[in-house]
Formats: C-alpha cells, structure tokens, sequence
C-alpha cells in the first residue's frame, strides 16, 4: 500500500479568507517513508503574508515573490497524489484548505481517502491530553529537519504515521 502525506502552511486559519505558501508531500510505501521522488512547492499566494503567519513560517513577501501560483502548483500536487491515500497532521486543517482551492480553481478532483495522524495519537495514547505533532514527534524520539515547513513537518508526519500503524497494528 503506497499513501501521500502532505503539508501546507497557509497565512492563516481560514480557508475561505487565507491561502496556501507551500505544499510538501511525500509518499509511504510498504511502511517505509520514500524520500524520493517527493513533491514540495513555495506558492505566492497573490496578496502579502501577514506577520503573524511570517512569525509561524518564515515565508513572507520576498520568500514568496517568484514562486508560482496555486493555479500552477496544484495540478502538479494532484497528479503526484494520483488515487493514493492521503495522510495528514490534524487533517481537517490541511484537506479544508485542499478543498477550497480546488474549488476555487474549478479543479475536479475529490480528495482520496484521508487519514489523520492526530486520530492516530489519540488512539495510541489515549492518556495523553495533547497531540500536537511536537508532542508526537517527542513520544517517538522524531527530530524536525525544519519545524512549520511543509517538507520538514511532512517528513516528521510520515515517520509518526509509521510508527502509530506499527503500533496500533493497523497494516501498512
């Protein structure tokens, strides 16, 4: 079984009234994390990028200036997904702002299934209060190559995602 799990940081919390500055994507394959071929993008998101999505990503105006639009990234970003399942991070976040850009770009394309890391946790550790991925990333003894960055977060993601299905014996 092969799955795709993605990333994006956005300048906001809204996916109505924000947008997406980068997607990373990785796939998973037979419970091994793939590196390669992997899927990451900047997006320049038409508008300025407000400091406090700057503070949380680093990714402001001049970060964001030459790269291209949604409009260009996400048909790239869906065929690299093709019919494979997708995995993510508190996945509503993430397939909320998905779905509304596809909309938005009149795209036809219905997300496959999503899975959700956080689910994941809180089935694994059901005592634990808090299953944000630093914190699951600390259960496992996971290290950020680059923390609020797509390929970063995804890597740590995909690794978490591993090891949750090992450990709720749940089949890769």
């Amino acid at each position: 079984m092969e799955y795709v799990v993605f990333d994006l940081e956005t300048t906001g919390l809204s996916p109505e009234r924000d947008a997406i500055v980068e997607i990373g994507a990785m796939r998973v394959s037979d419970g091994e994390l793939v590196e390669d071929p992997h899927f990451h993008s900047l997006v320049n998101p038409l508008r300025p990028v407000p400091y406090h999505a700057y503070r949380v990503h680093g990714l402001g105006d001049r970060e964001l200036a030459g790269a291209p639009t949604l409009e260009a990234v996400l048909p790239a970003f869906i065929e690299f997904v093709g019919d494979r399942p997708l995995v993510a991070h508190n996945a509503a976040f993430d397939l909320g702002f998905l779905r509304a850009a596809i909309h938005r770009h009149g795209l036809l394309w219905t997300p496959p299934v999503t899975l959700c890391t956080v689910q994941l946790s809180r089935r694994a550790f059901p005592r634990e209060r808090s299953h944000k991925l630093d914190l699951v990333a600390q259960r496992y003894g996971l290290e950020f190559e680059s923390r609020h960055r797509s390929i970063g977060d995804v890597r740590v993601t995909a690794q978490a995602f591993v090891r949750l299905c090992r450990d709720l014996e749940v089949a890769l």
